[in-house]
């Protein structure tokens, strides 16, 4: 045989696709190619798998009088990284007769290391879900990348520590003796578990004194999707408050942690083999447009997208660059982010919780007793127009955060609520939007997410809750957006007391959380 075809894969943005490798050889002067639209990445392929192939044992592409064509098809789709190295070297020795068996339905994953060692590789659950949806029924790969790719069921996974593994496991050509074979064949994965851990608190709701009103508000966020901002003067725990958020959240469904854990793993920043947990993303004020957003010359996911199905938490919210925050509005709003650029356009998942914190102005004492603020009109100006009005907007609760009395911080008989309390409360209220949304063709997880139709539908309100709700949105000036986010957010206080109607005071509550002059 001179010809040979296998299958490997790889994710473009956030999107899987099967790659066929056809290795063609012929007599002639020494060649090694690689066509198919390869980076150069892929380019340096070439002399990882020489050296591989020869340090397991068999002849070098190299060493041979030969020319070596390899084509990765689809051609017109931009190959990337070092993840065709296994598949590779597979087609060569295949062609070259110098292992036998069937390639179809396998599917080859991996780095190559010189000495024929294999490297573990991003993105694998993404290729794994698209191997399987394609009729694919085996995979090979690194092994530490085994327990990320067996959380898809009906698929062979197996897990190789080099390349001379796998060609043990596939070649008929010389292992005919079944006792030989069993001996050295590759274990099947199994397919992985997940155990949900109870998180460790690092900042418990009970370590924070005081600031109730906030905890209310953190506490309805959690359990209706809603956006939040809270705003005060520096140190009066804005920022323990947003990273105790967390704890109250429920926990990701299988499909949640297969969707987070394949962002992650595309975006290379997976630390464990799985996402349990509603991801926290918390970057910089200084981070750029970029890494929030997403983009680059090839568009690549950003910190948005990171905290898909979790908490994006921007602290000092005003500092960050203009364009940063009006970059949120899509996301907010469609829970999508997209991007263009000169060498293609992608629309990235980014169904997040939007935690903003800030202060006053930019010192932090304008308004606050007995402080004096030392910030000149112009900057004060310029740091409250920072935040536009359709930002305003599109975030549900505003909560004043306002300095502690000193008496209370020192009375240890002062303690609030603890986190499991409270999130008890919140997934009791998730529960009640679960049932609620059950009979809902297309998915929704919690009331942040309904849109007007849905509202109407879904939340019937009596007439005299309209009269107060109508009244108080023309005294307030409320857009139609805000009006329906109040809307939204009384269901959800609705949902924590456990009654089945909106009523007057949970809208009452509801308007409380809607914006006042908060730089005044």
């Amino acid at each position: 045989m001179s010809f040979a075809k296998v299958y490997t894969a790889q994710t473009t943005l956030l999107k899987a696709y099967i790659v066929s490798i056809e290795v063609d050889l012929s007599k002639g002067l020494h060649a090694f190619s690689i066509v198919g639209l390869p980076d150069k990445g892929v380019e340096e392929a070439r002399d990882r798998i020489s050296a591989a192939v020869k340090n397991s044992g068999y002849a070098s592409p190299k060493s041979k009088n030969q020319k070596v064509v390899v084509s990765l098809a689809p051609a017109d789709i931009k190959k990337e990284g070092a993840s065709f190295d296994l598949g590779i070297a597979i087609a060569y020795l295949l062609a070259s007769n110098e292992i036998r068996f069937n390639p179809e339905k396998k599917i080859f994953l991996g780095e190559l290391s010189l000495n024929g060692e294999l490297r573990r590789i991003d993105g694998v659950l993404p290729l794994v879900e698209e191997a399987k949806k394609r009729g694919f029924t085996e995979i090979f790969l690194p092994k530490e990348n085994t327990s990320e790719a067996a959380l898809i069921e009906n698929i062979t996974i197996y897990g190789a520590s080099t390349l001379i593994d796998v060609i043990h496991h596939l070649n008929e050509k010389r292992m005919e003796d079944n006792s030989i074979r069993q001996k050295i064949s590759l274990q099947i994965q199994p397919r992985t578990q997940i155990h949900y851990k109870d998180r460790e608190l690092n900042i418990d709701f009970s370590d924070i004194k005081g600031q109730e009103t906030a905890k209310r508000g953190l506490e309805i966020a959690a359990a209706g999707g809603h956006n939040i901002a809270m705003y005060g003067p520096p140190g009066t725990g804005k920022t323990m408050l947003a990273k105790a958020f967390c704890h109250i959240l429920p926990p990701l469904s299988f499909d949640e942690i297969l969707e987070t854990t394949a962002i992650h793993s595309v975006a290379g920043v997976l630390v464990d083999d799985l996402v349990i947990e509603p991801p926290l993303r918390s970057p910089h004020h200084t981070a750029s447009y970029t890494a929030l957003v997403g983009g680059g010359t090839v568009p690549r996911p950003g910190e948005i997208t990171l905290a898909h199905r979790g908490v994006l938490f921007l602290d000092e919210f005003p500092e960050f660059d203009r364009r940063v925050i009006e970059a949120l509005r899509q996301p907010l709003e469609d829970k999508t982010i997209s991007i263009s650029r000169v060498k293609g356009s992608a629309h990235f998942p980014a169904d997040f919780i939007l935690i903003a914190t800030m202060n006053p102005c930019p010192c932090g004492n304008h308004g606050v007793k007995d402080k004096e603020c030392t910030c000149t009109p112009s900057n004060l100006t310029r740091y409250q127009r920072k935040i536009s009005g359709p930002i305003i907007d599109r975030i549900d609760l505003w909560i004043e955060v306002g300095s502690i009395d000193h008496k209370k911080l020192s009375d240890i008989k002062n303690v609030g609520e603890k986190t499991n309390l409270i999130k008890e409360r919140v997934l009791k209220a998730r529960q009640i939007q679960e049932n609620r949304f059950k009979n809902i063709k297309r998915k929704i997880t919690n009331n942040s997410q309904m849109n007007a139709r849905e509202l109407e539908k879904l939340v019937p309100l009596s007439e005299n809750v309209k009269d107060i709700l109508n009244a108080s949105a023309t005294k307030l000036g409320l857009s139609a957006r805000a009006y329906h986010r109040v809307i939204k957010l009384a269901r959800t206080i609705a949902d924590l007391a456990k009654k089945e109607h909106v009523e007057i005071s949970h809208i009452a509550e509801a308007l409380q959380y809607r914006p006042k002059q908060i730089n005044n």
